[in-house]
């Protein structure tokens, strides 16, 4: 019998480090010392103005009651057309929910299925928050590393060495957070064989970098290459990265009807709605002018390509280059055993990173907590002019070492 007040399912897990992170990052930054924040996963633009407008609009007409937990008919709809119109994939309005955030929606996905003992396949790196939710809804996340050399993708090999009798989910992140890996029709047809011998497993695709990719190509989903998985994949997105909106919070599920049903059910007892002007401008998001997402992709190439030469000009640095989304994961593992001006070993990309925040001021997230080590994430949603200067201060950091 434990004397804490809290809950085991919280206890057992930490928060986000990404999140932590950042707050430190502010928190030296209010104390008044020079830091370089490349830890902040949000696009840096604002809201586009005929979205902000739309808001306002829906203010003004009285949009500010409860709609429907699964959200207004008119953005369910919305959601249908574009998942048609950009992904050549056809739900009802009825098998749609919007969320509040993506991250919403993965959190309930999982607590209206998962229970103790079952397993989530979780593709290393990972989005930090994915084993933690896994656990706090009584599961178990299986780890499975992917590496550097595969491109940090899953392989059937790897995919079918990790599935068990009490694998309940896979979860997949294309574009990924933290790599930029992004999977190809064939390489999702690949992992669909190895799901056709275990009928047992669903499949959570995250899909909300999409369209942060700098091929200019259109991201391909795994029901593109695997439609006879409909039944048993739930497709999450959001607004929040393609439209620089994540303070709205609005994201959503689409797939089968029971488990749209019963994520209905349990926001109907948690958050019930999202918000109503959130909803009016995800709307405005969904069906509005598009040509700006090309223009934000573009922009995040130059600082992908800026930020690229420039770490990989860094003795003991290097970084593949990513597909998508707007991070780079960097090896570290070059500097691993060189001492600190101050005669500290640097043991783990955990010590590298605290040896650049407190050495020149420069915050980053490290690998391990994306679950592979030695690496770090460095986010390029910010000013060229900021990646510049980071990359300026790490190369002067890493020249001190010994």
């Amino acid at each position: 019998m434990t004397s804490s007040r809290i809950a085991g399912r919280v206890r057992r897990i930490k928060q986000s480090p990404s999140s932590a992170a950042a707050e430190r990052a502010s928190e030296l930054r209010r104390q008044g010392k020079d830091i370089v924040n490349l830890v902040v996963g949000e696009p840096d633009f604002d809201t586009p103005a005929h979205i902000r407008q739309a808001a306002c609009a829906a203010i003004e007409r009285g949009e500010t009651r409860y709609t429907p937990t699964a959200g207004t008919p008119a953005l369910r709809n919305a959601i249908a057309a574009k998942l048609a119109r950009e992904n050549n994939l056809v739900y009802d309005a009825s098998d749609i929910i919007t969320t509040c955030g993506a991250k919403h929606a993965i959190f309930n996905a999982l607590a209206i299925t998962v229970e103790a003992g079952d397993e989530v396949l979780v593709p290393a790196p990972y989005w930090v928050s994915y084993p933690d939710m896994v656990m706090a809804c009584d599961g178990t996340p299986v780890i499975v590393a992917c590496t550097e050399a595969d491109g940090f993708k899953l392989t059937p090999a790897l995919l079918s060495a990790a599935i068990t009798a009490r694998t309940k989910w896979l979860i997949i992140n294309s574009p990924s957070n933290p790599t930029g890996a992004a999977y190809t029709l064939a390489e999702y047809r690949a992992l669909a064989d190895v799901l056709a011998r275990h009928p047992q497993v669903m499949i959570m695709t995250d899909d909300i970098y999409e369209h942060i990719r700098f091929d200019g190509a259109s991201t391909p989903h795994l029901l593109n290459a695997a439609p006879e998985l409909r039944k048993r994949t739930l497709v999450i997105n959001g607004v929040s990265k393609t439209y620089a909106m994540t303070g709205w919070r609005i994201g959503y599920a689409a797939g089968p009807s029971d488990l749209i049903a019963a994520l209905d059910i349990l926001q109907s007892q948690s958050t019930s709605n999202p918000s109503s002007v959130s909803q009016a401008a995800a709307l405005a998001a969904l069906t509005g002018d598009q040509s700006f997402i090309a223009d934000f992709a573009a922009v995040y190439r130059q600082r992908r390509d800026r930020g690229l030469a420039l770490l990989n000009a860094i003795p003991g640095l290097s970084c593949r280059t990513p597909g998508g989304a707007f991070y780079l994961f960097v090896n570290c593992g070059g500097l691993l055993g060189r001492k600190t001006p101050q005669g500290q070993s640097l043991e783990s990309d955990i010590d590298v990173v605290m040896y650049f925040l407190e050495s020149t001021g420069v915050a980053l997230v490290a690998g391990s907590a994306y679950g592979v080590s030695p690496y770090f994430r460095m986010s390029i949603a910010t000013g060229i002019e900021v990646i510049e200067e980071g990359c300026r201060r790490m190369a002067q950091a890493v020249a001190a070492l010994t």
